[in-house]
C-alpha cells in the first residue's frame, strides 16, 4: 500500500520535469554535453541554464538567426579536455578558448566535424602531443592561434595545405625540428607566428618570401642561424618583421629598404655584423628599429635619421664608430635613442631634442665629445637622460633645469665643470640625480628642497663647496646620499634627522666640521652605511649610534674626535668599523678588541689598546687619572666584599640546598657535543652567550642567536624552541625530527653553496646546532627591505647561480638524493661577499629511488608561496617541488616582490608574474631599480628559467643540473662538462637560448605585445 503513493508521485514528478528538459534546443542540449567534461573552477558557466529554450543568451554564446556562431570561453579558468561536442554545432564558425586550463592532446578527428569554423584560438592552455594534421580539413579556417601550448615533434606536413588560412601562430610551444620551407605554399597568410620555439638550428626558408599578402612574419627565437634572405625584402606588405634572440650571421641586408610598408624591424639579439644599410630613408611608415646586442660595425648612415617617422633607434651594444649623424636633430618623431656601449666619439649635433619628442636618450659607455646640446629638453618630455663614461665636458644647459619630467640623469665619468644650473637641483620627478666624478663646482642649492621624488643623490669626486643646505632634509624619499671627495665645509645640519629612509651616508673626504648633532643620529632607523672620514668633525662619538639597528658600515676615521668609545658601539653588527686617526681615549669596548676590528683604532694615542686595560701612558695626566681609578677600585672592591659576607651569613642554609640540588642536576643534564669539522671553542662557551641581546631570527623551529667566540670568530646557533606541557608529546617528537634531519642532513655535506654545520649540542631540555655565520644574513630579508639597493643585477645572478648549485648538488651528488622541501628566500644565507649558501633542512627528506616516483609525505612542508601545487594537495614530493620552490626564488630576485603580497589580491607572485606578462610584456615585471640597459636580456632570459622551473606541470621543470647549466650559458661563462642524463630532460636539450624559452606550459610564457 505503501508503494502506491511513491510511483504516483515519482510519475507526477517527471511529468513536471518533461517539458523544462524538452524546452532546451539541441544545440542547448551539445553545449551542456560540453560543459559536463570541463571543470568550472570559478563557475563561470553557472548561468548556462537548462531551462532556457536557447542559449542565445548564455555567457560566451552567441546567435545568429537562433543558431549558435560564436563561443567566446577565453580566462574563465575552466580546465579539462578539449569539448569536442562543440564541433556538434552546425554553424560554429569563431571558437575561442584561450587563456585557460585545455589540457591533454588534440584527437586527430576532434576537430573534423567543425566545418564551419574560420576562427580556432586555443592559444595559452596546456594542450600537449603532436600538432593535429587534420586541421587543414577544415575548408573556412582562417585564424589558427595555438601558441602557449606544450605541443612538440614537427610542423605536420599538411599544413602546408590550408586553403585559405590567414593568420597562424604557434608561438612559445616544444616545435623541435626546424621551420619548413612548406610554409611558403600559403599564399594567403597574412601573419607568421613562429617565436619562442625550441627549433633545431637551420636557416629562415627563402620561400617565406613567396607570402606576398603577409603583414607580420615572427620568428624571435627560433635557433635561427646563417644569413637573412635578401629575398624578404620583396614582402612589400610586411609591416612587422622580428628575428631577434637568433643566431644570425652576415649582415643587414640592404633590400629590407624594399618593405614599403613595415613598421618595426627586430634584429636585436643576434651575431649580425658589417655595416647598417643605407636607403631605410624610403621606409616612410618606418617607426622602431632594434638591431641591438650584435657585432655591427662602421658608422650610422646619415639617412636612418631621415627615415620620416621614425621614433625609436636601437643600436646599443655594437661596435659601431663615428659621431651621431647630424641628421638626428632633424628627426621631428625621435622619442627613444639608445646608442650605448659603442664606440661612438665626437660631439652630438647641435639642435638633438630641440625639434622632436626626445623621451629617452642613453649614449652611456661611448667615447663621445663636446656639451650636451642646450635644446635637449626643448621637447618638453624627456625623462631619461644617461651619459655615463664619456668625455662630455662643459656646463650644463640651463634648459635642464626646465626639464620637469626628467626622472634620471645620469652624468658619471664625464669632464662635466661649472655650477649645476639650480633647478637641476629640484626638478620634481627626478629619483636618481647622478653626477659624480666630474669637476662640478659651485655649491648644492637650496632649491633641491623641491625634488621630493629624490631616491639617490651621488655626487662624489667633484669640487663642490660650501655647507649642505637645511632644505637636503626636506627629501623625504632619500635612501643614498653620496658627496665624498668634495670640499663640502660647515657642519651636518640638524634637518638630516628628518631623512628617515636614508640607507646610505658618505661624506668622507670634506672639509666638514663641527659634533655629530644627537637629533641626527637617533631618527637614521634605516641607515646601512655612515661614512665622514677625513673630515674636521669633532667632540664625542654619539653613543646613540649604537642603537642604529641595521648599520654594518662605519668609518669615523681621520677627524678630531675625542672621549672614550662608547660601549653601545657592541650592539653593532658591523662589517667595517674604522675610528682611526683621531684623538680617542680610554679603553675599547672588549667585544671591539678583536681580530676583525685589529686595524679600527690606530693612530689614537690616549686609547688602551690592552684588552687586560693595563696601559703604558706616559702623561702625568694620565697617571694621576690610573691613580685615581686605583683608589676607587680598591673602594668597591671593598664594599663589595661586605656585600658578599652578609650575603653568605644570611643564605648560608639556602646555599646548601641548592648546592646539593645542582650537583644531582649536573649528573643528569650532561652535555653531548657532536662535531662535524675542528673546532676552537666548547659548548659551554657557546651556552654563556645565548642571550636575548644576540638573537638575530626567529622562526617556526626556534630562535638563530649571533655568538662572537673569545677568538674573535662569529658563529650562528639555532635553538630549537622548548615544549609547553600541554602539548609536550607532539612538539617534543617534531623537535626531535627536525634537529635529527638537520645533523643528518647537514653533517655529511661538503658544498660550497651548503651552509656549515660545524656541530650539534643536545641535553635532555636543548638542543642546539652551530653553523657558520653568514654577515648579509637572508637573501629573503635583504631583498624585501630598503637595503635591497646592494643587489644589483650581477649580485642577484651569482645568487642565483650559488643556489642553485647547491641544490644541485642535493638532488644529484647526494647519495640517496636529498629533498630540501622548505627552498625559499629566507633559507638562503649571504656571505660577506654576497655568496649564496642553501640552508636550514630542519624538514629536508632523504628520497631514494626518485625513479621509482614521487614519495607521500604525512603532512605539508614549506612556506606559503613556495610550495608547488601538486605537492599541496597529493603530499607527493620529489625534487620537481624543490625545483619549484628555486624557481620562485628566481622570480623574486627578477621582481623583488615577495612571493605572496596583497598586491597580488588572491594570486601569488607565480600567477601574478605569467598575468601581467601576458598583459603588458615581461618588462612590466622586472624590478625596476635594475640596469635594464646594460643587463635586460640576461635578466630577461633568468626570467623565463623561473617560469620554466614554475610549471604547473613537473614534467616541464627542468633538472636542477639543466637549470645550472642554463644560468651559466647566459652570462657567457665557461659550461659545465657534459653530465649524465638524468630524468625526464637530458642536459643536451637544447644547447641556446630556446632551452630557456621553449618548454613551458599554460599561461606562463608571455604573448607578444605589438
Amino acid at each position: 500500500m505503501l508503494l502506491l503513493p511513491t510511483l504516483i508521485a515519482a510519475a507526477l514528478l517527471s511529468l513536471q520535469l518533461c517539458p523544462i528538459a524538452s524546452s532546451l534546443n539541441q544545440e542547448g542540449l551539445y553545449l551542456l554535453q560540453a560543459k559536463s567534461g570541463l571543470f568550472d573552477t570559478d563557475n563561470s558557466l553557472a548561468g548556462w541554464n537548462p531551462r532556457d529554450n536557447t542559449p542565445c543568451n548564455w555567457t560566451g554564446i552567441l546567435c545568429s538567426s537562433s543558431s549558435v556562431n560564436s563561443i567566446n570561453l577565453s580566462n574563465l579558468n575552466i580546465a579539462g579536455p578539449f569539448p569536442s561536442d562543440l564541433c556538434k554545432l552546425p554553424n560554429l564558425s569563431f571558437l575561442s578558448l584561450s587563456f585557460n586550463y585545455i589540457n591533454s592532446s588534440l584527437p586527430f578527428s576532434s576537430l573534423l566535424p567543425c566545418t564551419s569554423l574560420t576562427h580556432l584560438d586555443l592559444s595559452q592552455n596546456l594542450l600537449v602531443g603532436l600538432l593535429p594534421s587534420s586541421l587543414p580539413s577544415l575548408p573556412l579556417l582562417q585564424y589558427l592561434d595555438l601558441s602557449g601550448n606544450n605541443f612538440s615533434g614537427n610542423i605536420p606536413p599538411s599544413f602546408a595545405l590550408f586553403p585559405s588560412l590567414q593568420v597562424l601562430s604557434l608561438t612559445a610551444n616544444l616545435l623541435n625540428a626546424t621551420i619548413p620551407p612548406f610554409l611558403g605554399n600559403l599564399s594567403s597568410l597574412r601573419q607568421l607566428n613562429l617565436s619562442y620555439n625550441p627549433f633545431s638550428h637551420g636557416r629562415i626558408p627563402s620561400s617565406l618570401a613567396n607570402l606576398t599578402n603577409l603583414e607580420t612574419l615572427w620568428l624571435a627565437g627560433c635557433g635561427l642561424v646563417g644569413d637573412i634572405p635578401p629575398s624578404l625584402g620583396g614582402l612589400a606588405k610586411l609591416t612587422n618583421l622580428d628575428l631577434s634572440g637568433n643566431f644570425l650571421t652576415g649582415s643587414i641586408p640592404g633590400t629590407l629598404a624594399g618593405l614599403a610598408s613595415v613598421i618595426q624591424i627586430e634584429l636585436y639579439s643576434n651575431s649580425l655584423n658589417g655595416s647598417l644599410p643605407a636607403g631605410l630613408s624610403n621606409l616612410s611608415a618606418l617607426r622602431r628599429i632594434d638591431a641591438s646586442m650584435n657585432h655591427l660595425s662602421g658608422s650610422i648612415p646619415d639617412d636612418i635619421f631621415s627615415i620620416p617617422n621614425l621614433e625609436n633607434l636601437h643600436l646599443y651594444q655594437n661596435k659601431l664608430i663615428g659621431s651621431v649623424p647630424g641628421t638626428a636633430a632633424g628627426a621631428r618623431h625621435l622619442s627613444d635613442l639608445r646608442l650605448f656601449e659603442n664606440q661612438l666619439s665626437g660631439p652630438l649635433p647641435d639642435g638633438l631634442g630641440a625639434h622632436s619628442p626626445l623621451m629617452f636618450l642613453d649614449l652611456s659607455n661611448n667615447q663621445i665629445s663636446g656639451e650636451i646640446p642646450r635644446g635637449i629638453c626643448d621637447g618638453g618630455v624627456l625623462q631619461e637622460l644617461l651619459l655615463i663614461d664619456n668625455f662630455f665636458s662643459g656646463t650644463l644647459p640651463p634648459g635642464l633645469g626646465h626639464c620637469r619630467n626628467l626622472n634620471r640623469m645620469r652624468l658619471r665619468n664625464n669632464l662635466f665643470s661649472g655650477d649645476v644650473p639650480a633647478g637641476v637641483w629640484g626638478l620634481p620627478h627626478v629619483f636618481l640625480l647622478e653626477l659624480s666624478n666630474n669637476s662640478f663646482s659651485g655649491i648644492i642649492s637650496p632649491d633641491i628642497s623641491g625634488a621630493g621624488n629624490l631616491s639617490q643623490l651621488l655626487i662624489s669626486l667633484n669640487h663642490f663647496t660650501g655647507n649642505i643646505p637645511t632644505e637636503v632634509g626636506s627629501l623625504s624619499k632619500l635612501y643614498e646620499f653620496s658627496a665624498s671627495d668634495n670640499r663640502l665645509t660647515g657642519s651636518l645640519p640638524d634637518s638630516l634627522g628628518k631623512l628617515i629612509e636614508l640607507e646610505q651616508l658618505d661624506l668622507h673626504n670634506n672639509l666638514l666640521s663641527g659634533e655629530l648633532p644627537t637629533v641626527v643620529v637617533q631618527s637614521w632607523s634605516k641607515l646601512t652605511l655612515l661614512n665622514l672620514a677625513n673630515n674636521h668633525l669633532t667632540g664625542r662619538i654619539l653613543a646613540d649610534l649604537g642603537s642604529l639597528p641595521v648599520l654594518n658600515y662605519l668609518d669615523l676615521s681621520g677627524n678630531d674626535f675625542t672621549g672614550e668609545i662608547p660601549p653601545q658601539l657592541q650592539n653593532l653588527k658591523l662589517n667595517q668599523l674604522n675610528l682611526s686617526n683621531n684623538q680617542l681615549s680610554g679603553s675599547i669596548p672588549p667585544m671591539l678588541h678583536n681580530e676583525a676590528y685589529k686595524t679600527s683604532f690606530l693612530g689614537n694615542p690616549a686609547l688602551c689598546t690592552d684588552l687586560s686595560g693595563r696601559c703604558q701612558i706616559s702623561t702625568s695626566n694620565s697617571s694621576w687619572k690610573r691613580t685615581k681609578s686605583a683608589w676607587l677600585i680598591r673602594v668597591i672592591f671593598i664594599l663589595t666584599a661586605l656585600i658578599l659576607i652578609a650575603g653568605i651569613a644570611l643564605f648560608y642554609r639556602k646555599y646548601t640546598k641548592l648546592k646539593k640540588a645542582k650537583k644531582e642536576q649536573e649528573k643528569s643534564s650532561k652535555w653531548t657535543l657532536t662535531s662535524f669539522h675542528k673546532l676552537g671553542f666548547s659548548e659551554y662557551e657557546i651556552m654563556d652567550l645565548l642571550d636575548e641581546d644576540n638573537v638575530i631570527g626567529s622562526g617556526a623551529s626556534g630562535k638563530v642567536y649571533r655568538v662572537v667566540l673569545s677568538s674573535g670568530e662569529a658563529v650562528a646557533v639555532k635553538k630549537l624552541w622548548r615544549s609547553s606541557k600541554s602539548n609536550a608529546g607532539s612538539h617534543e617528537e617534531a623537535v626531535d625530527d627536525a634537529f635529527e634531519a638537520e645533523v643528518a642532513t647537514l653533517g655529511k655535506i661538503r658544498h660550497k653553496n651548503i651552509v656549515k654545520l660545524w656541530c650539534c649540542c643536545a641535553h635532555k631540555d636543548c638542543k642546539l646546532l652551530v653553523y657558520e655565520y653568514m654577515i648579509n644574513g637572508s637573501l629573503g630579508d635583504l631583498l624585501h627591505s630598503k637595503k635591497a639597493s646592494v643587489l644589483n643585477w650581477p649580485a642577484r645572478y651569482r645568487i642565483a647561480v650559488d643556489a642553485a648549485e647547491g641544490l644541485c648538488y642535493l638532488h644529484h651528488d647526494c647519495l640517496p638524493p636529498i629533498v630540501h622541501r622548505d627552498i625559499k628566500s629566507n633559507n638562503i644565507l649571504l656571505d660577506a661577499g654576497l655568496g649564496a649558501k642553501v640552508a636550514d633542512f630542519g624538514v629536508a627528506k632523504v628520497v631514494e629511488n626518485f625513479d621509482k616516483g614521487p614519495r607521500s609525505m604525512s603532512v605539508i612542508a614549506g612556506s606559503c608561496g613556495y610550495i608547488a601545487p601538486e605537492y599541496a594537495y597529493t603530499l607527493r614530493v620529489n625534487e620537481k617541488s624543490d625545483i619549484y620552490s628555486f624557481g620562485v626564488v628566481i622570480l623574486e630576485l627578477v621582481t623583488g616582490k615577495l612571493p605572496v603580497d596583497p598586491e597580488f589580491g588572491e594570486k601569488d607572485l607565480v600567477k601574478w608574474v605569467c598575468g601581467t606578462i601576458q598583459q603588458k610584456g615581461e618588462e612590466h615585471v622586472i624590478d625596476t631599480t635594475l640596469d635594464v640597459r646594460c643587463y635586460g636580456e640576461e635578466i630577461a632570459k633568468v626570467l623565463r628559467v623561473g617560469l620554466l622551473c614554475t610549471s604547473s606541470l613537473p614534467i616541464n621543470r627542468p633538472s636542477m643540473r639543466r637549470v645550472v647549466k642554463m644560468l651559466h650559458e647566459l652570462s657567457g661563462e665557461p659550461k659545465p662538462k657534459p653530465l649524465p642524463k638524468d630524468g625526464m630532460l637530458s642536459p643536451y636539450y637544447i644547447e641556446d637560448e630556446q632551452s630557456i624559452i621553449g618548454s613551458e606550459n599554460q599561461q606562463e610564457i608571455m604573448r607578444k605585445i605589438t
